[in-house]
């Protein structure tokens, strides 16, 4: 009787232990991770599950895809699923519970380059024609408060742009600007 209560014991702790490692906001693998977000150029909304029942829900990724989508062209493609993952934990973070904003998601090669020709501050290589980068900004919370939180992840790209109003998370390698 002895040795089972041992066992249980050091099993319930490594597996707090793992939980309490992997960040509050990613402690519950089979809590539902919802995001509300609206593109502003479409004006479309979207409040739906992206993560479910320890997995990522593959409907409310298609959800997203479609809302992310470059809408100049009305392409969609696979957005990395790691990215709802930072802005869940930016949400969570920073104790969010409004609608995100989307300025950027999804860029098709062409629509890039035609940015990137107009002088738009675009990237050449932008992760946003990968599908692995937003421009977001959340009402209400300071874009200084919001850049410092993406930073203090340190699980991607961040930019700042004060002077357009938003921030700039990717899924590349950790770097800021």
């Amino acid at each position: 009787m002895k040795e089972l209560s041992r066992r249980r014991f050091l099993a319930v702790s490594a597996a707090t232990a793992a939980a309490v490692s992997a960040g509050p906001a990613m402690a519950k693998v089979g809590k539902s991770r919802n995001l509300k977000m609206r593109n502003l150029h479409t004006g479309e909304r979207l409040n739906t599950a992206y993560w479910a029942d320890g997995d990522y829900d593959s409907s409310g990724l298609k959800q997203f895809n479609r809302l992310l989508r470059d809408h100049r062209a009305n392409e969609v493609t696979r957005m990395d699923p790691k990215l709802f993952d930072i802005v869940y934990k930016l949400k969570e973070k920073l104790n969010y519970n409004g609608e995100i904003e989307i300025i950027s998601g999804y860029r098709s090669p062409k629509t890039n380059a035609k940015l990137r020709a107009a002088g738009r501050g675009v990237a050449r290589r932008s992760y946003h024609t990968r599908g692995m980068a937003l421009d977001i900004r959340m009402p209400g919370v300071s874009l200084s408060k919001l850049r410092q939180a993406a930073i203090n992840l340190k699980a991607g790209g961040v930019g700042y742009y004060p002077k357009s109003n938003f921030v700039h998370v990717d899924t590349g390698p950790v770097r800021r600007w």
